[in-house]
C-alpha cells in the first residue's frame, strides 16, 4: 500500500470510528452536534495536510508552505463543486441532522446517516415504520437550497455495531482504491456504506463514474453499489 492510501485509509477509518463511538451512546442532542462537526472539519484539515506533504515528497517538492491552508486549497481545486455550494452541502448536512432529531422518537428508534452533495440530500439506514421513513425525507426537503432528496432508508430496526464496523471498512477500502486510481480524483468522488451497500455521489464524466462503480464493485463484501452521479460540466 502507497503511502496515498495509507494516508486515505488512516482519514477514513478514524473519523467513521469516532462517528461510530458518539452515534449509539444518544447523548444530548447539541454536544452530538458539535462532536460530528468538530470530528469533520478538524481531522478532515488535518490529513488533508499530511495528503499534501507525501504528495510533494513523492513529487521531490521541498518549498514551505503553510500545510493546512494549502491542502484544502489543493482540494477545494479539484472540487467540481462551487466554492458557494461545497459551503451549502455542509451546513445542509447539518440542518439536515438538526431537523430530523426534532422528532424525538423517529431520532431515538432511527440509524439515519445524512449526506449533502451538490445541494442534493441522501439519507440511508434503518427506520421502524413507513410513516417514520417518510416524516425523514419531508424533515430535509423542505430545508432552504435543497435540490432532491435521495431517501433509501430501510423498514427496519438499526444495524448492529459489528455491521457498522464492517461498512467503515468498506467505505475505507473504496476510498484508498479510488484515491489510488488514475483517470480520477478522490475528492470528486462521496462514498457512503450502510449495510454493505456502498453509495457513490459526485459531479463527473462518464469514465469516471465507471472507474468508481467498477472499484466498488470489487471490493470484498459489497452487495450493492447505488451511484447518484450528476454530469461534470464539459468545460471543466
Amino acid at each position: 500500500m502507497g503511502p496515498k492510501c495509507f494516508v486515505a485509509l488512516l482519514h477514513s477509518s478514524i473519523i467513521d470510528t469516532l462517528l461510530l463511538i458518539i452515534y449509539p451512546f444518544r447523548i444530548l442532542k447539541i454536544m452530538r452536534f458539535f462532536l460530528h462537526t468538530f470530528a469533520i472539519i478538524i481531522l478532515k484539515k488535518f490529513f488533508l495536510a499530511i495528503t499534501l506533504m507525501i504528495s510533494l515528497h513523492l513529487l521531490g517538492g521541498c518549498a514551505p508552505i503553510l500545510v493546512t491552508g494549502a491542502a484544502t486549497s489543493a482540494v477545494v481545486a479539484q472540487d467540481r463543486r462551487t466554492a458557494g455550494t461545497m459551503v451549502d452541502d455542509q451546513t445542509l448536512h447539518l440542518k439536515a441532522i438538526h431537523a430530523i432529531s426534532l422528532n424525538t422518537e423517529l431520532w431515538k428508534q432511527s440509524h439515519i446517516h445524512i449526506v449533502s452533495y451538490n445541494n442534493n440530500i441522501l439519507l440511508v439506514g434503518q427506520t421502524p415504520t413507513e410513516a417514520y421513513r417518510q416524516l425523514a425525507a419531508q424533515a430535509v426537503a423542505q430545508l432552504p437550497k435543497v435540490r432532491k432528496v435521495h431517501n433509501e432508508l430501510k423498514i427496519g430496526a438499526p444495524i448492529p455495531l459489528i455491521t457498522r464496523a464492517n461498512d467503515s471498512w468498506i467505505t475505507t477500502q473504496v476510498k484508498a482504491k479510488i484515491f489510488a486510481a488514475k483517470d480520477i480524483h478522490a475528492t470528486q468522488v462521496k462514498v457512503i456504506t450502510e449495510d454493505s451497500v456502498v453509495y457513490l455521489l459526485g459531479l463527473l464524466k462518464s469514465p469516471e463514474e465507471q472507474i468508481a462503480i467498477d472499484i466498488a464493485r470489487r471490493i470484498k463484501g459489497v452487495k450493492e453499489v447505488i451511484f447518484i452521479f450528476e454530469p461534470a460540466l464539459p468545460s471543466i
